[in-house]
């Protein structure tokens, strides 16, 4: 969207040119938290914001996944958030079964990975208070369960990539990515994807 990359954009230029990385925001000390606040909510107030967007769009996030194992869903280095694998589950919450080539349609197999998404942006504001706090999608892993001649991973991950363009815009939404097609997944679910994002400091969030 226009409005979303002239932010993005005036975000970089006018904070990361100094510091020659995201990291360096808050830890190089180039900036004062203060200014970086009112930095951003200059760029922000032409800017409808994540959190806005995603009801614009008519989207209801479920409740945040929880672990099935020894993990935690999200975990915060630095200026980066890195959740853990995501499979689609049923109305009941237990995983929803199905392979691609064989129980699951392209099309199905899409929606799967939609579904997917929509657990992962709850997962992040979970962890984060806000989906506003997001900067960017920086990548994205996406498994999917299939048959050994099924050889359309990238389009059945398109559901997942093309859910975080509508909500980050196409500048923030639009990640490097793999699509790997694989022999099982837990639950025998169709996809699995983990995401990693760029992310504002608390404070910053605040300001929007």
């Amino acid at each position: 969207m226009p409005q979303d990359s002239t932010r993005r954009s005036f975000l970089r230029e006018g904070l990361l040119a100094s510091t020659g990385a995201v990291a360096g925001w808050w830890l190089a000390g180039s900036l004062p938290r203060g200014a970086i606040g009112d930095v951003y909510a200059a760029g922000a107030e032409a800017d409808p914001g994540h959190e806005q967007r995603l009801q614009q769009l008519g989207l209801k996030l479920p409740d945040p996944a929880k672990p099935v194992a020894v993990y935690v869903t999200a975990a915060i280095t630095g200026n980066l958030l890195y959740t853990a694998g995501h499979i689609p589950l049923t109305a009941e919450g237990k995983p929803l079964p199905g392979r691609l080539g064989q129980d699951f349609t392209l099309e199905q197999g899409r929606d799967a990975a939609h579904d997917v998404g929509l657990s992962i942006l709850s997962t992040v504001r979970n962890k984060l208070g806000s989906l506003d706090r997001v900067v960017k999608l920086v990548k994205v892993l996406g498994m999917v369960n299939c048959t050994p001649e099924f050889a359309q991973q990238p389009q059945v991950i398109n559901g997942f990539s093309e859910l975080m363009i509508q909500v980050f815009g196409e500048e923030s939404g639009k990640a490097a990515r793999s699509a790997v097609g694989v022999a099982a997944l837990p639950g025998n679910c169709p996809v699995e994807i983990e995401a990693i994002f760029e992310i504002l400091p608390a404070d910053v969030s605040n300001t929007r």
